[in-house]
Order: C-alpha cells, then sequence, then structure tokens
C-alpha cells in the first residue's frame, strides 16, 4: 500500500515536474517574444519619434518659407499699387500735358490766321500805296512834261514877238489864276482835287 501511494505520489511528482517545467519554458518563450516585441517596438517607437522631428522640422520651415511668401506677396502688393497710382498720376500729367498742347496749338493756329490777314491787308495796302505812288508819278511826269513843252513853246514865243504882250498871247500875269506860273499848261483846281481824293483812297 504504501509502496502504491508512493508510486502514485512519483506519479503525480513527474507530471507536476513536467507541467512546472513546460509552463516555465511557455512564460521564458513568452518573455522573449515580449522582450523581442518590445525591442522592435522600441526601434520602430525611435522611428516614428524620428519621423515625427523631421516632419517637425519640415513643418516648421515650411511656415517660415509661408511667412516670408506671404512678406513678399505684401510688398509686392503695395509696389503694384504704388505703381498703379504713379501710372494713374502719370496719364492725368499726360492728358493735361496734351490738353495745354492742343490749346497752345489752337492758339497758334489762331495767331497764324490772324497773322495772315494782317499780313493780306498790309499787302493791300502796299498794292494800293504802289498804285497811288505810280499814279502820282504819272500825273506828275505828265504835268513836268506840260510845263516843260509849255515853257519851250513861251520862250520860241518870246524871240519871234517884236514886243507883243505875253499875257494876251499865254495868259501871263499877276491876274490869271489858273497857273501858279501865269503860262503853259494850266494846274486847275479841279486836278489838285483829284490829287487829294487819291491820296486819300
Amino acid at each position: 500500500m504504501d509502496a502504491l501511494v508512493a508510486e502514485v505520489r512519483s506519479q503525480y511528482q513527474d507530471i507536476a515536474d513536467r507541467n512546472r517545467a513546460e509552463a516555465e519554458l511557455w512564460y521564458k518563450t513568452k518573455y522573449e517574444e515580449m522582450q523581442t516585441s518590445a525591442g522592435q517596438y522600441g526601434d520602430d517607437l525611435r522611428t516614428t519619434k524620428a519621423e515625427i522631428a523631421e516632419l517637425n522640422r519640415m513643418i516648421a520651415r515650411l511656415q517660415n518659407e509661408i511667412e516670408a511668401v506671404k512678406g513678399q506677396r505684401a510688398n509686392l502688393e503695395a509696389q503694384i499699387a504704388e505703381a498703379e497710382e504713379r501710372g494713374e498720376l502719370a496719364v492725368k500729367d499726360a492728358k493735361l500735358r496734351i490738353r495745354e498742347l492742343e490749346e497752345a496749338l489752337q492758339r497758334a493756329k489762331q495767331d497764324m490766321a490772324r497773322q495772315v490777314r494782317e499780313y493780306q491787308e498790309l499787302m493791300n495796302v502796299k498794292l494800293a500805296l504802289d498804285i497811288e505812288i505810280a499814279t502820282y508819278r504819272k500825273l506828275l511826269e505828265g504835268e513836268e512834261s506840260r510845263l516843260a513843252s509849255g515853257v519851250s513853246n513861251a520862250v520860241i514865243h518870246v524871240q519871234q514877238s517884236s514886243g507883243g504882250s505875253l499875257q494876251s498871247s499865254h495868259g501871263f500875269g499877276s491876274g490869271s489864276s489858273s497857273s501858279s506860273y501865269g503860262y503853259g499848261p494850266t494846274v486847275t483846281k479841279s486836278t489838285m482835287s483829284t490829287i487829294s481824293s487819291k491820296r486819300t483812297f
């Protein structure tokens, strides 16, 4: 009986030892697997942290670039607004200058037209004066010719006359009113009136 109990106890002990050994092996295996997994997870975690840090640096760099681009955009917008303002002022100044030039051109045209009219009037006056001068010259030449002819006839008549009166033959004498010299072709009042009227032409 004691031997049977010892044998059963020995069997149970063997089973317990085998179970203990299997459990220890299982726990050891699981522990190693967990350590391996933990190491792998640690590597993955470090890689992920490195990636996150790199992404954070990229985000910071991109934010700086965005801020720089925003500043450039604001500067360009200010320059565009200033250029548009300068352009508008330049266009207004050019329009004003064009209007002033057009007004000056119109005044110049009016002055030129006035000067042309004045020149034509002066040319008309000059032509009238030339005609008047030519008329006076012809009248004077005719009067001189008649006076010269009258003097020549008077001298010939005096030489041929034996003592007759010059006044009776040629109108000499202080009482004659038709000539300033009292002989030859006469310059009458009507002739002087004609000359005066032409002079006021």
